[in-house]
């Protein structure tokens, strides 16, 4: 048995992995995985509470293990696998909603902002981060590895625990965030989070030239309206990826170079597209040889969930017990 804090995390399968994906949450995996017992979790329930074409849903699991993969989650040293293949991620919600407030839900900044964008506000999407939950404490994962905008999700997590350990007694640990060094991505707009939904993404699959057609127009510091203006780095986006993708030296030498003015907006994002095609040439080299093969993918994520079911009907079978569920 491992000794190692067990952890969890999932992204969803809502269309090509970007950018954000990977520095707000894979990359941070990768480094994890030998640190900790950790759970990977492709989370197709969360995904249909936003409009897709059902034709799609498979194809964009298959995608979205591949890319995951790509990136360095080694199957040796963690474990991937599709949330509904674990039926009692269901199941949990469903029990985890009876000590969950509407108040609480409803406080939730992620639904306000998505419930804007909506005409219709589905129940799912109010009740998402219960889902959530039940995500992390079914393996019990006292690490959940987490960006900015998921803080608030996890301390309402750790409330929904405390919840339910104080009515049918000591049951889930209360998860611990770790938050990484990409606490927060913007997109290329430079105002609202890297997301499909709002098109200012750089996806992983995307060519060089790709990528330089859609960094030449990025939103830098506004301020830097010429040649001659100096600018704050602070105050620019493109620069917080220098820092995810550029040695340090270099990373000094952008941020000197904006301030006095030295060098262009455009010249330094050609310094980024160089270090970031140079990081994104190995993942697809990864990817292209899986998408080859994805009966390798398939069998990785069967063994995934063979794993996590025997656990998962382990701490229901728990539950179920002390709540009074289970016939005697």
């Amino acid at each position: 048995m491992s000794t190692q804090k067990r952890l969890f995390s999932g992204v969803q399968p809502s269309g090509e992995l970007h950018i954000g994906n990977y520095l707000g949450a894979i990359r941070n995996w990768v480094a994890l995985q030998s640190q900790f017992e950790c759970l990977f979790c492709v989370v197709d329930y969360h995904a249909i509470t936003q409009p897709y074409a059902v034709d799609d849903m498979q194809p964009r699991i298959l995608d979205a293990a591949t890319w995951i993969l790509a990136c360095g989650v080694d199957p040796e040293k963690a474990t991937l696998f599709v949330q509904s293949d674990v039926p009692e991620h269901t199941e949990l919600a469903w029990i985890l909603n009876s000590v969950a407030t509407m108040g609480d839900l409803g406080r939730m900044t992620q639904f306000k902002e998505k419930a804007e964008q909506q005409a219709s506000v589905n129940a799912g999407l109010f009740t998402y981060p219960v889902l959530q939950t039940a995500d992390i404490v079914l393996y019990k994962a006292e690490v959940v590895p987490v960006g900015e905008d998921q803080v608030q999700h996890l301390e309402l997590a750790r409330e929904i625990v405390r919840s339910f350990n104080g009515r049918y007694g000591q049951t889930f640990p209360e998860p611990q965030p770790r938050i990484g060094a990409a606490r927060r991505i913007l997109g290329l707009d430079n105002q609202f989070k890297m997301s499909k939904s709002r098109g200012n993404t750089i996806t992983l699959s995307e060519s060089a030239e790709s990528v330089m057609a859609k960094l030449a127009p990025a939103v830098t510091d506004v301020n830097r309206k010429r040649l001659k203006d100096p600018g704050d780095p602070e105050k620019c986006n493109v620069y917080t990826l220098h820092t995810h993708y550029d040695p340090p030296e270099v990373v000094s030498d952008v941020a000197e170079q904006c301030r006095a003015a030295g060098r262009g907006c455009l010249d330094c994002k050609k310094i980024l597209h160089r270090h970031m095609v140079a990081d994104m040439a190995p993942i697809q080299a990864r990817a292209a040889e899986l998408k080859a093969h994805p009966e390798r993918v398939r069998e990785i994520l069967a063994a995934g969930a063979d794993h996590c079911r025997a656990i998962a009907r382990e701490t229901l079978r728990e539950v179920r017990d002390k709540m009074g569920l289970n016939r005697r």
